[in-house]
């Protein structure tokens, strides 16, 4: 790896870098504090929906990045915790904030499941597994009427009175987003998440030297389930309606898509992916009913020109460029 140099030639610390890093982090997380008054309304909203969906992001590259396994399922264990703070806000007019916590620990529960399930297996038997389980949840919610509302599903206010004006919630979600984003981040700078990365590149020579391969992705799925459910919960609050949609195949494409155009095994590249896919799917919208062909588009030409996605291509010619 090639070190990070100054102006005048000599390296960089690598002391430095990650107050360097955390310097930056600290300004974009300022610039987007200040969205609420320098974009109100309409797009303080589209901005929240991009700091929902970037947490759901960040959840399937923990996965697809770090330990090689790509998911089909974290779309239904997003929706999962929806419906539970939904049916208890709603239908048994319970407190948000125990909502909150009961979604949560759902959406946890069904992650271990799925886990339980699909950690022994790789490649396109791991995808169309996690394809099959979140295909079970999508069919409960659109049968089980009596609980889900099937196909007209769940509707009510659900967020707290303290969240209620918009811009007090977005700054609530970026907090939480923050933080969920830093636990990530910790995750896969420390020993465990440099176990996924070995697990990642050959499980079998990780197993070789005395690691417990299936325990390590046991418990990077159920975090991974955890962060999803916490985006669930969040969307619930902001969204106030949950349908079977809400769990369908859809929502986990959705969440890979980000991933990929951001960059897979980049962590941010999932922030990356959902501001470029809400804006275009919200953009695209207003001026045709195909904009999903747009969305098409933009999946192609980031395969063709730039297939370790955005964030991964920034840091190749970073990389390129500090090159002596």
């Amino acid at each position: 790896m090639t070190a990070a140099t100054r102006t005048d030639g000599l390296p960089v610390p690598a002391t430095t870098r990650p107050h360097r890093r955390a310097g930056w982090t600290a300004l974009v997380v300022a610039a987007l504090a200040l969205v609420p008054f320098v974009l109100p309304g309409y797009f303080t909203s589209l901005a929240t929906l991009m700091l929902i969906y970037a947490l759901l992001a960040m959840s399937v590259d923990l996965l697809a990045g770090y330990a090689g396994r790509t998911s089909l399922c974290h779309g239904a264990i997003f929706g999962t915790a929806t419906y539970v703070v939904m049916y208890v806000t709603t239908t048994q007019s319970g407190n948000p904030w125990l909502a909150a916590v009961l979604g949560l620990l759902a959406a946890i529960a069904v992650g271990a499941v799925f886990a339980a399930l699909a950690v022994r297996t790789t490649g396109v038997y791991f995808l169309l597994l996690t394809l099959a389980l979140g295909m079970v949840v999508w069919g409960v919610c659109q049968r089980w009427t009596s609980v889900s509302g099937g196909e007209n599903g769940l509707r009510g206010v659900s967020r707290p009175a303290l969240l209620a004006d918009a811009a007090v919630f977005y700054w609530f979600v970026l907090v939480v987003g923050a933080l969920a984003t830093l636990a990530m981040w910790r995750l896969v700078c420390s020993p465990f998440g440099l176990a996924l990365k070995g697990i990642r590149e050959s499980e079998s020579r990780m197993r070789s030297v005395g690691y417990h391969t299936t325990w390590h992705l046991f418990l990077g799925f159920v975090f991974s389930a955890a962060m999803a459910g916490l985006a669930g919960v969040l969307y619930a609050w902001f969204n106030s309606f949950v349908s079977p949609s809400t769990v369908a195949l859809a929502q986990s494409v959705k969440g890979l898509l980000m991933v990929i155009v951001g960059g897979v095994g980049t962590l941010f590249g999932g922030i990356v992916g959902s501001i470029l896919i809400v804006v275009l799917e919200n953009v695209a919208s207003s001026f045709t009913e195909r904009w999903s062909m747009v969305l098409g588009a933009l999946f192609v030409l980031t395969m063709i020109f730039a297939p370790e996605g955005i964030v991964g291509k920034l840091r190749s010619h970073a990389g390129r460029r500090a090159e002596p």
